[in-house]
């Protein structure tokens, strides 16, 4: 059993409500998106053993120094085999938070009792290019009982059926909105007038709804 991993690195978060916190985050290569605004180069990677993989986080790293270990791509849930074997290996070492594209709930089940936290993706077709709307109502219904939030990458494109299927989902499953504003660089790719008119138009139905950008640009870490 191996898994093609891009890069491990130690750094900030910098989305969601965890921000701020230092992370070890393992990216995983492979996605099965290939959304608009994605940053990420995650086809070249090394391949580990999930016993390489512990042995090498274990041995570089002082893992009780982070908040948690994130589980980043690509689509690390298209490596559920992977992990089904590697992160028991973690346990008790640290927190586990899960970043996917909330595409593959029957995938997140075979490792879900690993996972701490879940930052899922709401993908919006007007800023992603795909209609997730249905998987995403589905994969969200598998987080139950679990930490989740979920995050919305927004641009001026933003609909008002997009908010509503965004609301509907978050309701059904009571869990925290993150609005994200999509980035252009350092910079945020919409006004911060127009950044609060979305917030706005959320918390009027559903106030359980945060505006972060993502902050690990503005201090120009990973």
């Amino acid at each position: 059993m191996e898994a093609k991993i891009n890069e491990i690195f130690s750094s900030i978060q910098g989305e969601g409500p965890v921000v701020g916190y230092k992370q070890l985050f393992i990216r995983f290569c492979g996605c099965n998106l290939n959304c608009n605004y994605c940053d990420t180069e995650f086809q070249k990677g090394e391949l580990y053993t999930p016993e390489n993989l512990f042995k090498k986080i274990c041995s570089e790293y002082d893992l009780k120094s982070f908040h948690s270990v994130s589980l980043t791509g690509g689509e690390p849930l298209l490596s559920y085999k992977f992990l089904k074997e590697f992160l028991p290996m973690l346990q008790g070492k640290t927190k586990i938070y899960l970043e996917t594209n909330a595409t593959l709930p029957k995938e997140l089940d075979v490792i879900s009792n690993f996972i701490d936290i879940i930052s899922g993706d709401i993908k919006l077709k007007s800023s992603t290019g795909f209609d997730c709307i249905a998987k995403h109502k589905e994969f969200f219904s598998h987080c139950k009982n679990k930490n989740t939030f979920g995050k919305i990458v927004f641009d001026e494109n933003i609909s008002r059926e997009e908010i509503s299927n965004c609301i509907e989902i978050a309701n059904i499953n009571n869990m925290e909105l993150v609005l994200q504003p999509k980035m252009v660089g350092d910079k945020m790719s919409v006004s911060s007038e127009f950044c609060s008119e979305i917030l706005e138009k959320f918390t009027l139905k559903y106030p359980n709804t945060r505006l972060i950008p993502q902050v690990h640009k503005f201090l120009n870490v990973r």
